[in-house]
């Protein structure tokens, strides 16, 4: 999933990167799940770190866990012990590294049958899903087209069940452990109540308890760009960083973070809304009411409403906001200076925010992605080298930034992580007691 790190001047000729789907996911190392160990700063149980570890890697020796993660042989053995008595773990003979000669050391690998999980990303054009098993594995995906209005509970409930009931078509149900699903706009994470989202009807949005009420298994749900950062973290760029960001630009603007390599969503769950960070004062009307947000400058339908009087396009023309972009952006590239200062005008206050962002956290990598950043004027070396004169002045080199133009169902695959982490938590809680 990760693509070579470019300087500006290299990322303004040579174009975004290609969308990509779930075959790119796939081009990283094995295993999936964060690569860092945590070592005695780590909270999880010493049986969930070793079992997070085998995962992570794809295979490990024991001597290999017994390394990573600063524990005694005899810690290891006893602990893989049990798991591979309740069938979490097993033993796989010829793998692991091999010190000196000899047949190389037995190595354990996450057991991935009977226990699936469901990621779904939630969208305004095409729901997107994936069925995963419990090594990382996927194992099926689906796609619903859909209209880009605002859903009642029931509707959205409707279509994200339909794509269930395909990815489980032939497979035993009972091993459905959970489902992901990831939804533009604030969440809740704990109850799973959507305050506001452009893809749902209404306000404070029950959505978990609605979906789990049909589904009869555990729901959690989750801001889209929190799952796309997830997608880093399990399977991409993310898994050997501690603290990245992830900017997302599409039909709003979203932001997810990754601090001490895990997902940091704030006190209430509900933070790091980039795109309603407020960057003028009494500016443009946005889609949440507010004026003067971020989205209200750089997003598809702000950037659509301008397409409008740069092409002359009347209010009452038919033309979707997308065939808008696409027409403004051919503009654009073809010497129009109207359209072409529109998306200099959005790549500027982009810089502004990313420039925030920097400030806010240093993060190691900041990652751009989305359906967006097909249109390089928003990450041109002018945006990027203006988001670094607006920092505070210093010695170190500019935060790197990448470009990650994925597809839908790599949003899919962040929500099944989601799920992934839940099910691990459930299945090490049912199976063991708490040390003191």
């Amino acid at each position: 999933m990760k693509k070579p790190r470019l300087d500006a001047s290299q990322r303004a000729a040579k174009g975004p990167a290609p969308s990509a789907g779930l075959e790119a996911l796939a081009e990283g190392p094995p295993g999936c799940g964060p690569l860092l160990c945590g070592g005695g700063r780590d909270g999880r149980p010493l049986r969930q770190q070793i079992f997070d570890y085998v995962r992570g890697t794809g295979r490990a020796a024991r001597a290999d866990v017994t390394r990573a993660l600063s524990i005694s042989a005899g810690s290891v053995t006893t602990l893989t012990s049990e798991l591979i008595a309740l069938g979490l773990l097993r033993e796989v003979q010829g793998a692991g590294r091999s010190e000196g000669r000899g047949r190389p050391p037995v190595a354990l690998e996450v057991v991935p049958e009977g226990r699936l999980v469901v990621g779904i990303k939630l969208s305004d054009e095409r729901h997107s899903a994936v069925l995963v098993d419990f090594a990382g594995t996927v194992l099926a995906e689906a796609s619903l087209p859909t209209a880009p209005i605002r859903k009642t509970l029931a509707q959205t409930c409707d279509e994200a069940e339909g794509l269930v009931e395909e990815l489980m078509q032939g497979r035993d149900r009972s091993a459905l452990g959970a489902v992901g699903l990831g939804v533009a706009g604030p969440a809740d994470h704990e109850t799973g109540i959507v305050p506001w989202s452009p893809l749902l009807d209404g306000r404070d949005v029950p959505l978990k308890a609605a979906m789990e009420e049909r589904l009869g298994v555990t729901v959690l749900v989750e801001n889209d760009s929190n799952v796309l950062a997830l997608a880093e973290l399990w399977f991409g760029a993310g898994r050997a960083l501690s603290d990245f960001v992830v900017v997302t630009i599409e039909n709003g603007v979203g932001m997810g973070l990754v601090l001490g390599n895990r997902l940091w969503r704030g006190t209430r769950g509900m933070g790091l809304e980039l795109g309603h960070m407020k960057v003028h004062l009494d500016g443009a009307l946005c889609r949440c009411g507010k004026r003067g947000c971020l989205e209200a400058y750089v997003a598809d339908y702000a950037l659509a409403r301008e397409a409008g009087i740069a092409l002359g396009r009347s209010s009452r023309n038919l033309q979707s906001p997308l065939a808008m972009l696409e027409a403004l952006y051919a503009e654009a590239k073809g010497g129009n200076e109207t359209a072409r200062t529109i998306f200099e005008r959005a790549g500027r206050y982009l810089a502004l925010g990313l420039s925030n962002v920097v400030q806010l956290y240093d993060p190691a990598l900041i990652i751009l992605s989305g359906e967006r950043m097909r249109y390089d004027y928003l990450y041109a070396e002018e945006v990027l080298a203006e988001m670094a004169s607006l920092g505070m002045p210093n010695s170190r080199p500019p935060c790197p930034v990448e470009i990650h133009a994925w597809g839908d169902m790599a949003w899919a695959r962040g929500a099944s992580a989601l799920a992934l982490s839940a099910v691990t938590e459930a299945a090490l809680a049912d199976r063991f007691e708490a040390r003191a």
